[in-house]
């Protein structure tokens, strides 16, 4: 089982494929694609560092010979897409190799050793926040590693009334909004270190 990852157009996009069909007997060969077998290996944790499907996330769904189950669509509010023959599938949580298996799974009940790519295309659900005295406020896709000062500078700079030292971030953590202040100008001289962000966090510049 291989794992793909595509960075496309400038954005963070992720790829994994899936191929859900049993390897013929008595082969020592092994393929060039991904392929996924009923097995033990097949049921093996994915990386953590993958990355997880999220709400407005827009996900491809390939079925081989399979043009009326092969689409684009987008994850769902409530985390769940719908195709043919399986209805609604939970998809938001999962990477895109998770996904391929459970479609895999379900589509064998009608489907003979479906083959099954799932690719992410458009990753909406990862973005942070920047209000306030900027150039240009607004939402930000979250790029791997994005940092506060980042943030900022794609924000277009500040307006000539804000206070710089008073900047804080907005997060959510265990269900609880919590208040992380950020003294841009500390971060700059190299007083203190910068701050990683996270998806969901909003910089607030006052």
């Amino acid at each position: 089982m291989r794992k793909q990852y595509a960075w496309l157009g400038g954005g963070l996009l992720a790829a994994s494929s899936l191929w859900a069909q049993k390897p013929p007997e008595k082969s020592a060969q092994t393929s060039s694609s991904a392929t996924v077998q009923k097995s033990a290996d097949a049921a093996k944790p994915p990386d953590e560092a993958e990355y997880k499907i999220g709400p407005q996330d827009v996900v491809q769904i390939d079925v081989w010979k399979e043009p009326e189950i092969t689409r684009t669509i987008p994850v769902r509010p409530d985390g769940k897409i719908s195709l043919p023959l399986l209805h609604d599938v939970d998809a938001a949580g999962l990477t895109a190799m998770q996904l391929a298996v459970n479609i895999r799974d379900g589509l064998t009940k009608y489907i003979n050793n479906p083959q099954v790519t799932v690719t992410v295309t458009q990753i909406n659900s990862r973005r942070i926040f920047v209000t306030g005295e900027v150039a240009h406020s607004g939402a930000l896709q979250l790029l791997p590693g994005m940092t506060v000062l980042q943030a900022l500078s794609s924000s277009g700079g500040f307006t000539q009334f804000a206070r710089e030292k008073n900047i804080y971030i907005l997060r959510n953590e265990n269900g609880k909004q919590v208040r992380l202040p950020y003294n841009y100008k500390e971060v700059l001289k190299g007083i203190k270190e910068d701050v990683l962000l996270q998806a969901g966090d909003v910089i607030v510049v006052p």
